[in-house]
């Protein structure tokens, strides 16, 4: 039976695969290497998340929906700043405002879906809310924008799907094994964890949504 051979310490890695044939795996591993690139920049978009921990503490579902509809334009303005971190391009303020609108546009139902189950909501993005990187890369009108994240999410629904999928799962499995860790100490200290982990974990999501863009442009191309 053959063996898997990895690289030793201080061989060179493997080279990366360009984006039209990167997978899941990459895609997430170059997330977390922009993050830790550019970790001052990247880190502050983990604060849209903590402000709905704290805002919905301790609250009913309802109450929790209502929480994430009124944080909507800090999501659509955090994922218009990671695009900007991770797709370097010249790009205008008009761009960035047609792109904060459409991140809107996509955010709206997502409040529902998630409740629903987590699914739909990540399919959205995936599927629709590449228009926000889109704006901003390529200077698109709010209309145009839409229909270019439509055509991206279709391009590789599967890759665009499960590549955020499994972003949003690294950032669920580490969320939950922090407070695992902490599940003897008191619920202050639990609430605490939490807020600090949603700070920490969340900009992953926006990082590698706004890098989904580049893989599915290049498979569309």
């Amino acid at each position: 039976m053959a063996r898997l051979s990895y690289p030793r310490a201080g061989e060179p890695r493997p080279e990366a695969l360009p984006p039209g044939e990167r997978t899941v795996g990459q895609l997430v591993a170059e997330s977390i290497r922009l993050y830790g690139h550019r970790f001052w920049a990247v880190v502050p978009l983990g604060l849209v998340f903590v402000g709905v921990d704290l805002a919905s503490l301790h609250r009913s579902v309802t109450e929790q929906t209502l929480v994430l509809w009124a944080f909507a334009p800090l999501f659509a303005a955090a994922y218009v700043r990671a695009c900007v971190i991770a797709l370097p391009a010249e790009r205008s303020r008009r761009s960035a405002v047609n792109a904060f609108v459409v991140a809107l546009i996509v955010f709206l139902p997502f409040p529902v879906l998630v409740r629903l189950y987590v699914l739909p909501g990540i399919a959205l993005f995936a599927l629709v809310g590449l228009g926000v990187p889109a704006a901003v890369v390529e200077g698109l009108g709010v209309r145009a924008a839409l229909r270019r994240g439509a055509r991206l999410g279709r391009a590789d629904a599967v890759h665009a799907v499960a590549g955020l999928a499994t972003l949003a799962l690294v950032f669920g499995v580490s969320r939950y094994a922090l407070l695992v860790l902490l599940h003897t100490q008191g619920n202050q200290t639990q609430d605490v964890a939490a807020v600090l982990s949603d700070l920490v974990l969340s900009p992953l999501l926006f990082i590698g949504s706004a890098l989904l863009y580049v893989d599915q442009a290049a498979r569309v191309e």
